[in-house]
């Protein structure tokens, strides 16, 4: 429940976060991309001393304080008038998504022991997707009011879901037992211990690289659509619900036919390839004509990019817990989170400056980076396999 609750609030956020801060600064595409990469930027000292509390204290109360100081984030975002309250405000909002994301998956492993970790991240990306989807239908509609106001009521909407979501974990999800010191191995040995695990480093930089992928679609598609394409503002609501309800009702049967037919890293692979397929597809549609046959076009185009992350995501996750030895699963996990951070980190600036040169040379760049993570997974798997 808590993930759906903070799903809504990030499905409504990052369809319009790019569009809404053009509206209340008047900064360009570029200055707003590179003010979100900078605050971004400044999170990533986090994860490692995330996880070292993690594995001191448990997942459970880190979640509860990145979603409360993701709330912060979102309240100071309604006072956003130029470039230093914007880097303030997401500054706040990265801090609060690293510490989220460096303790949630640890808490979804803890309660995933003894059962297969792929169904439960399967699971729990349906949940999320779900929540997305609610999000991206209401940002849809937002979207296509084009009003400052209805954009501030949204950002109000983010923050009160992140504070719903921070109760939910409190007073219904309960953590595991710590095990004691001297099992567990101490949180700085952990440190020591994964700069010392190559494979793991490697698999946290590949990851980089779909993750940019994952990111690229929220950050990407309604500046693309709206901006690029000129196609109508209620169709980036259409496209990104589409691709949400299918995650949702398809995750857990695209992972487990996966699994049975290929590692997890050949599904990353795969995802990586549809990926790249997908922005060639994108970038193809400016050579259609505005009307019902570009928005039907690029409902197909999303299909893509949604397989791929079916693939992708429960195989990521699955592999990077069950490579993070458990006594020191917090650490490994957080680190892991490197991947999305850098991810986070880079695709605003990334699209916002390629954008500046031409509309399709991002989908270009992107496609690229996919092919190279499909190729470099597989040695990595095998050297996390051959480790283990």
């Amino acid at each position: 429940m808590a993930l759906a609750v903070d799903a809504v609030g990030t499905g409504l956020y990052l369809p319009l976060s790019m569009v809404y801060f053009l509206a209340v600064t008047g900064l360009s595409e570029a200055e707003v991309g590179l003010l979100l990469t900078a605050a971004t930027a400044c999170s990533l000292v986090l994860p490692l001393l995330v996880g070292r509390i993690v594995d001191r204290v448990g997942p459970r109360p880190v979640v509860i304080a990145g979603l409360l100081l993701q709330a912060t984030g979102f309240f100071l975002y309604l006072g956003v008038a130029g470039p230093v309250s914007l880097f303030l405000a997401a500054l706040v909002e990265a801090v609060g998504l690293r510490v989220y994301w460096s303790s949630v998956f640890a808490l979804i492993a803890e309660q995933a022991d003894g059962e297969a970790k792929d169904e439960w991240f399967a699971r729990a990306g349906m949940i999320r997707a779900a929540g997305t989807g609610a999000g991206t239908v209401l940002a849809g509609g937002l979207l296509a009011l084009a009003s400052r106001h209805a954009y501030q009521g949204m950002v109000l909407v983010d923050a009160v879901s992140f504070v719903v979501a921070a109760v939910i974990v409190g007073l219904f999800v309960r953590g595991a037992r710590r095990p004691t010191r001297g099992s567990g191995g101490r949180s700085g040995d952990g440190v020591r211990q994964l700069l010392r695990n190559r494979p793991y480093l490697g698999l946290i930089a590949v990851n980089v690289l779909f993750n940019i992928c994952t990111v690229f679609l929220a950050v990407a598609m309604p500046v693309y659509v709206v901006r690029g394409l000129h196609a109508p503002g209620w169709a980036v609501g259409a496209f990104l619900t589409v691709t949400t309800v299918v995650v949702a009702t398809c995750t857990a049967g695209v992972t487990r036919r996966s699994r049975r037919h290929t590692s997890r890293g050949g599904a990353m692979a795969w995802g990586g390839r549809l990926w790249a397929v997908w922005c060639a597809t994108a970038a193809a549609a400016v050579l259609l004509p505005r009307g019902p046959l570009l928005v039907g076009y690029l409902v197909l185009v999303m299909l893509l990019w949604a397989v791929a992350e079916m693939l992708h995501g429960p195989a990521s996750n699955a592999l990077s817990a069950d490579a993070a030895p458990v006594g020191v699963r917090g650490t490994y996990l957080a680190a892991f989170q490197y991947s999305f951070a850098a991810a986070d980190m880079v695709t605003p600036g990334l699209f916002g400056v390629l954008y500046g040169v031409d509309r399709v040379l991002p989908w270009v760049v992107v496609g690229c980076l996919a092919l190279v993570a499909s190729v470099a997974i597989r040695p990595v798997e095998r050297r996390l396999v051959a480790d283990s």
